[in-house]
Formats: C-alpha cells, sequence, structure tokens
C-alpha cells in the first residue's frame, strides 16, 4: 500500500541528540510509525525507546564506544545534536562528532542499503555558498583529529552558523558518493521552534522572523513540525530525494530572498548583502 512507503515497520533508526526538543519529537514519531529506535545522548532518555546510549560528543572515545555499542544494521540515522554559541566545543557537537559517527557506522557496513541519513541544519547556514571556500577547507580534513585542529587554528569558526554552514555543503559533497553506495543524506533548516535550547536563547532565536510569523498569522514552529519532515525525508516516500537542504521555516527565508517579504536580515546571513547593523536598529 501507498502508506507503507511512510512508515516504519521492520526499520532500525538512530537518533543523534534524542533526549530532547527535535531529536525526541523525532524518535517518538519514528516508533510510533513502527521503527525501534535507538537513542544517543548525553542527558538521560526520559521516554521508552529500545535501546539508549550515553555519549559525549566532545569525545572521540565516547562517539566511537557509542557506534560500537549499535548491534546490527539501521535504516536510518538523525544527527539532531546541536547546542548555542557559548558552549564549550560547539564545533564537535554540533557537526565533528556526528560525522564522525556516520562514517563510523557505515564504515562497520551498519547502515543498511538504501538507509538514509538526515541532518538538523539552520536557516543560520543559509551563507555557506558564498563562504564554500573556507568551509571546503574545514571539510577537507576528514577525521576527528583533523577537523578539531583545523578548528582551533580558525577559533572564529567554532561557532553556531558555522557549524551549520558545514552541515550544508558535507550533505552537498556526500549526496554523489552515498548514493552510489545504496545510502541518501539530507538535511532540514529550521526556523525558529520552540524546543528547550530555543527557549533558553529566546531573545535571539525566538524573536527572530516574529514580524513574519505575526503578520501571515502563524504560530512559532513545533518540534513535531521539524520530526515530521525528517522522518519524511529518512522514508521510502523520500527515495528520490538527495543532498538537499530543505527550508522548514513556514516560507520566511524565500519569501525575503526574492523580495516577496522584507527581512533584510535574511539576506545578510546568506551573503547577499553586507552587513548594516545600523539598519538592523544596532549601533
Amino acid at each position: 500500500m501507498t502508506i507503507d512507503l511512510f512508515r516504519y515497520e521492520g526499520k532500525r533508526v538512530v537518533v543523534v541528540g534524542g533526549a530532547t526538543g527535535m531529536g525526541a519529537a523525532t524518535a517518538r514519531m519514528a516508533s510510533d510509525l513502527g521503527a525501534e529506535v535507538i537513542v544517543l545522548d548525553v542527558a538521560p532518555v526520559e521516554y521508552d525507546c529500545a535501546q539508549s546510549i550515553e555519549v559525549d560528543l566532545r569525545n572521540q572515545a565516547s562517539v566511537d564506544a557509542a557506534a560500537d555499542a549499535i548491534e546490527g544494521g539501521v535504516d536510518a540515522i538523525f544527527a539532531c545534536a546541536g547546542v548555542a554559541d557559548g558552549t564549550a566545543g560547539i564545533m564537535l557537537i554540533n557537526f565533528t562528532a556526528q560525522r564522525h559517527f556516520i562514517d563510523r557506522i557505515r564504515s562497520q557496513g551498519k547502515l543498511n542499503s538504501g538507509g538514509s541519513v538526515a541532518f538538523i541544519s539552520s536557516t543560520a547556514g543559509l551563507g555557506w555558498k558564498n563562504n564554500r571556500e573556507r568551509v571546503a577547507d574545514f571539510l577537507s580534513n576528514a577525521d576527528w583529529a583533523g577537523a578539531a585542529a583545523w578548528t582551533e587554528e580558525n577559533p572564529d569558526t567554532d561557532s553556531y552558523g558555522f557549524s551549520k554552514e558545514a552541515i550544508n555543503l558535507y550533505v552537498v559533497q556526500q549526496a554523489f558518493p552515498m548514493l552510489k553506495a545504496g545510502h541518501r543524506i539530507n538535511a532540514i533548516c529550521p526556523g525558529p521552534t520552540v524546543t528547550p535550547l530555543a527557549e533558553a536563547n529566546a531573545d535571539m532565536w525566538l524573536t527572530f522572523a516574529a514580524d513574519y510569523r505575526e503578520e501571515a498569522g502563524v504560530d512559532t514552529l513545533q518540534p513535531e513540525q521539524m520530526a515530521s519532515t525528517l522522518i519524511f525525508l529518512c522514508s521510502a516516500a523520500a527515495s528520490g530525494i538527495n543532498g538537499e537542504m530543505l527550508q522548514v521555516d513556514q516560507g520566511h527565508t524565500n519569501a525575503s530572498l526574492y523580495d516577496a517579504y522584507d527581512a533584510p536580515i535574511v539576506k545578510m546571513i546568506a551573503g547577499d548583502i553586507e552587513w548594516d547593523f545600523a539598519a538592523l536598529g544596532f549601533e
């Protein structure tokens, strides 16, 4: 039946960063759709799942141990871990460790044929195309040690925005080689979403695009809206989608980039225009 393309019966999935927020919503939704769910997080997992594994994404040995603790094949990896600027080791957590985990699972032959990977990126990574040369230089360090050393040598990139730019270019770079191996990789770029992380940074994160939402008459996005998109991208229903960064932001980004809505900050983040802090109300 066609509906089976969207379901997860008989599948095993891994959710990295699944204790709270979008990751928890994804894990619960996958379980509701029939999946056996394995959750990785440094925080306790306070809901039922097939297996929970404690992992410190700032520590390579911990990430290796988490990958090794997964027995048998998996059909999807949801890379949902993320922290905000000001957190020590943000590049390790938001990107490097999750890339390393995916690479280790694949090298061990644990990502089943037809399996998929889906990252949570962000609209904060819109500038990846204009910053492509520098992001590509970072990504050329394919192992943990090289990537960590590069970040230490370029401390301004140990940031939320750069971590999301790295995810976006990584997805583009890996789409073809992963497809040849029988796998797919995609990402979502959420707009402001009500999660514990966003609420802890509410003055910056949840006020972004507030004028757009007010004028459109829509509420701030919820974790389940991100989860459903991630679940779709790793389902058989999305078998033709690969190497995409899907905006899940109620249309705010494209409306702003293509002049259907006036939001200069979006063009600034994307690198389409120069930053003008005075225009944004900052002196």
